[in-house]
């Protein structure tokens, strides 16, 4: 049977601002009055996006993963001491331990393979040097990942260089998949149109970013150099991946089927592990406000199969 409409939600990675997104998402859900997960048929998540695509997957409300943000990440993003920020030089800013505890109260024992909409998380493997993905069982070949439980997939991406130690599991070290895919829209794309079969005239996307910080560039960069290019090139890396795969999707799928939702800021408004809450959850009201027509107009009109994943138990 041909596939008329396939849909992607393609959330960014950034840490913190992730509350950002799940605010996004809320509001868009109030002004709309249907439940967003229900109109995407592939949810792809990178790091803090990966955790907000976890609970969409898991049936977690939206609100509930506000929540998760408002009242978790100021103790999961906590600086205690000067110590800390010295430590920071040779080892993680953070514990790993109250960002676990704060995941397993919001998803408790449940496995990745307990999602109710396809999945695809990014991350890192450091012991192979390569790329790492969480796949649901969308596809008979996909046969472990989703015995995997839910909280260790989203410590998996989210596991940020120099905020939060990696994630030692089946003998890969995994770490942020933000080192390659902070924008997972590409990564989605690839897996719809690959393995997943779909016509790229099938498809619409809406990505959604953490927020993008209005920076001037010093102008001693363009000399390169070590000192000219160590505070800032991890910054500028992500945001040229994120825009890349934006670009990208849209010259794949037609601009008109795709929808970027990810307002500037000022610099130093917001940082990957410290936001002013209220501001941010202001701004995606605002901004949520003003994207709920074109929302509405490209993806509400469907709404995706049930899906039905593959389990090797059931094989045969």
């Amino acid at each position: 049977m041909p596939i008329e409409r396939f849909q992607i939600l393609s959330l960014d990675g950034g840490g913190f601002r992730g509350m950002y997104t799940a605010a996004v998402l809320a509001r868009l859900e109030e002004d709309l009055d249907t439940r967003i997960v229900d109109h995407f048929d592939l949810i792809a998540g990178t790091s803090t996006g990966g955790i907000i695509a976890l609970g969409l997957g898991l049936g977690v409300p939206t609100k509930e993963i506000v929540r998760f943000y408002v009242e978790h990440g100021p103790r999961i993003f906590r600086n205690r001491s000067r110590l800390r920020t010295v430590r920071h030089l040779v080892r993680a800013k953070y514990d790993t331990e109250p960002l676990r505890l704060a995941l397993t109260e919001v998803f408790g024992e449940r496995t990745f393979g307990e999602s109710t909409k396809r999945l695809v998380i990014t991350s890192y493997n450091l012991a192979g040097d390569d790329v790492y993905l969480f796949r649901t069982p969308h596809l008979p070949t996909l046969k472990r990942d989703w015995r995997e439980s839910a909280v260790n997939v989203a410590l998996a991406t989210s596991a940020a260089p120099t905020y939060l130690p990696g994630l030692p599991l089946d003998g890969a070290r995994l770490v942020d998949g933000g080192l390659w895919a902070n924008n997972p829209t590409m990564v989605a794309l690839t897996e719809a149109v690959g393995p997943l079969n779909v016509p790229l005239k099938s498809i619409r996307v809406l990505s959604l970013g953490t927020t993008a910080e209005v920076r001037s560039r010093h102008r001693r960069l363009d000399r390169g150099g070590l000192l000219s290019w160590a505070g800032g090139a991890v910054e500028i890396l992500m945001r040229a991946q994120s825009e890349s795969a934006a670009k990208q999707a849209r010259h794949f799928v037609g601009k008109e089927n795709v929808l970027r939702i990810n307002p500037t800021v000022p610099t130093g408004a917001v940082a990957l592990d410290k936001v002013d809450i209220q501001t941010l959850y202001g701004l995606a009201g605002h901004v949520s406000r003003d994207a709920s027509p074109a929302v509405h107009r490209l993806f509400c009109d469907h709404r995706a199969p049930v899906f039905a994943p593959y389990y090797p138990a059931r094989e045969g």
